[in-house]
């Protein structure tokens, strides 16, 4: 009975501090909307069940490779295909395969392209299309994002109740270090690539990711393998995990009968 008043406890404790922390960051409210995974692993990690809708939150890939950065993308793809609305997707060069972008469920009558000739306008265009509040979500390919730029846009993002994307591209691998430079995102995610789960006959199984939370405001850093995201935008656990986690819960019970 004293183990789960301790837990109880601890628990307070924990949300206590979550709602300090929101206070101090300026957040304006803790109920805010959020769009969950659908994973019990990973929603439990972030505040609130999920990504917070009206926030900005940073995806890169976690090489230096065209590999991992497409994943990246693909990541990025998948979250704003669950959100309700269009999506303005802001970019400088005109490489985004949008069959792929499809894929995972972000329908092309669902995404408006704006290609900036800079990165200067390609912040402006994020920025803009934040603060118009008519979309469900917008996604801006950066390769800086310094932390007065992002402070501006997350308070953009919470005022018009918008998810804003800030996916880190670069052409150079000296321009990777910037990620490692603190911004003012709620969540911050690196993405890699796996080996995709063998299959008992010849073909490619569904892709793996990893899965890296940097970052969560109020919340705790945490690592995932997951598949990768299907049709309707959804990450998936792969069964080999899954069917270990089922295992594990039957000798539980059989050790506690």
């Amino acid at each position: 009975m004293s183990g789960r008043r301790s837990c109880v406890s601890r628990t307070a404790a924990i949300e206590a501090l979550r709602a300090r922390i929101e206070s101090v960051e300026g957040g304006k409210s803790l109920s805010r909307a959020v769009l969950p995974f659908g994973l019990q692993e990973v929603d439990t990690r972030l505040p609130g069940g999920g990504l917070a809708i009206g926030a900005l939150h940073e995806v890169a890939g976690g090489g230096n490779g065209a590999i991992d950065g497409a994943a990246a993308a693909l990541f990025a793809a998948g979250v704003a295909a669950r959100v309700k609305g269009k999506t303005l997707w802001c970019l400088t060069r005109p490489d985004l395969f949008a069959p792929a972008i499809a894929q995972v469920g972000l329908e092309p009558n669902r995404v408006i392209y704006v290609e900036a000739g800079d990165e200067k306008s390609v912040l402006n265009c994020f920025e803009e299309g934040l603060r118009h509040g008519a979309l469900g979500c917008v996604v801006a390919e950066l390769v800086q994002l310094s932390m007065t730029a992002s402070r501006r846009l997350q308070l953009v993002a919470e005022a018009s109740g918008t998810m804003g994307l800030a996916l880190r591209r670069w052409r150079r691998q000296a321009e990777a270090t910037d990620f490692g430079q603190p911004t003012a995102a709620s969540t911050r995610w690196r993405i890699s690539v796996l080996p995709s789960r063998p299959l008992p006959v010849p073909g490619v199984g569904r892709h793996r990711w990893l899965l890296e939370l940097i970052r969560a405001r109020a919340g705790e850093s945490a690592d995932f393998e997951l598949e990768a995201c299907d049709d309707k935008g959804r990450l998936g656990l792969p069964s080999d995990l899954v069917h270990g986690q089922v295992q594990k819960e039957i000798a539980r019970r059989i050790a506690t009968a």
